[in-house]
């Protein structure tokens, strides 16, 4: 299903005597204890490394396709894209047309830049197609949508050559985004993909996420770092050591829920991104950002404040199926084109809580299911 990680090359073995007959079915491992302590000593470390062999069994079925995934995207974009497609089903291409889709741009909260940039790229195309139906001008719309958002598409890359020690991956979000259920998606996904995880609960605010991270981790049957009442920081330097020690391939700081207004709050987000990278030299490798898609034009401003704050690699943008404001993605890819660093990319978008109802992001794909 995702084709968005490269994992490390393993090191070279040599190849194991004839062997009479294939191994049956291997047993499952057994489930470490969801809730850790940060200062697990080597001892139990070792007796941990071997959960990791029974994922390489050939017979172990491969992630599912993504299939069914364009119709249930079409679904649930119909709330942000049945007003703009209804544009498309006069007989004229006139400026009342070009009036009408502004509107409707306007009212999925593409936001102002980008809908002044999609209409005058759209106006070029059909003129350089000699357009005269509405269903043309409607592809043609796709087309320069698909093009806008294509500096957005980009695959999140685990393991990158020469990088010692696991890939890091600090998630911030505000209260209520699907920060911790996307995290334990991601997650789902990639011990699928054969790569060992390791959870941090580093949001130590929130009562209960703790815990909602601990049933996550016990689903997928990763380990978890977590410390009642601990300090975020700590946490996710303890998170990042274990993980070096273990062998993992990912780490997944989860943080604190926070709105970007709060000052105090940013700055303990800072302090956590500056504490992980003493933990490890080049961590955090990747800064993910999860935006809730019902927030439109609010989603942008968010992604701007924790851009300022902790330097953001990657956005998820999820509860796009509850939406008429998905337009939010051209806004952001418009920002993104004028920002020093270049487009923040958005690795994966949401559409619904189930596993499969999470995946790498499009931008072709997005846009034709916009205005399918």
């Amino acid at each position: 299903m995702f084709s968005f990680f490269r994992k490390k090359a393993p090191p070279a073995a040599p190849a194991p005597p004839a062997v009479a007959a294939p191994s049956p079915v291997v047993a499952p491992p057994a489930v470490v204890p969801p809730a850790l302590a940060p200062d697990v000593t080597p001892a139990s470390a070792a007796a941990i490394a071997p959960a990791a062999a029974p994922a390489i069994a050939p017979a172990a079925a491969a992630p599912p396709a993504r299939s069914g995934w364009f119709s249930r995207l079409s679904q649930g974009l119909r709330k942000t894209g049945g007003s703009i497609a209804q544009v498309f089903t006069g007989t004229r291409i006139d400026e009342a047309l070009y009036e009408e889709l502004e509107s409707a741009l306007l009212m999925a909260d593409t936001g102002v830049p980008a809908t002044q940039f999609l209409l005058a790229d759209l106006r070029r195309r059909v003129k350089e197609a000699r357009a005269t139906d509405p269903a043309a001008v409607k592809g043609l719309l796709a087309d320069a949508i698909a093009d806008l958002l294509a500096p957005l598409q980009k695959p999140l890359v685990i393991g990158g050559e020469g990088r010692e020690g696991p890939t890091v991956i600090m998630v911030a979000g505000v209260n209520g985004a699907g920060k911790t259920t996307s995290i334990g998606k991601l997650t789902r996904h990639l011990a699928q993909a054969d790569c060992k995880v390791l959870l941090a609960a580093a949001d130590t605010f929130r009562a209960a996420a703790r815990e909602q991270l601990a049933v996550w981790a016990d689903r997928n049957r990763v380990e978890i770092v977590a410390q009642a009442g601990g300090d975020p920081a700590a946490v996710s330097f303890d998170a990042v050591t274990a993980g070096r020690a273990r062998g993992c391939d990912v780490v997944i700081a989860d943080t604190a829920g926070r709105l970007p207004t709060q000052p105090h709050l940013m700055e303990e987000l800072k302090k956590i991104r500056r504490t992980i990278a003493k933990a490890q030299d080049g961590a955090p490798h990747e800064v993910l950002l999860v935006v809730d898609g019902n927030t439109g034009q609010n989603a942008l401003a968010q992604v701007k404040a924790f851009d300022d704050a902790i330097q953001l690699t990657g956005l998820v943008v999820t509860k796009l199926d509850g939406t008429a404001k998905g337009g939010v993605l051209a806004a952001i890819a418009r920002w993104g084109a004028q920002r020093a660093g270049g487009p923040v990319p958005v690795y994966f978008i949401g559409i619904g809580e189930k596993l499969e109802d999470l995946q790498t992001f499009d931008a072709r794909e997005f846009a034709r299911a916009l205005l399918d």
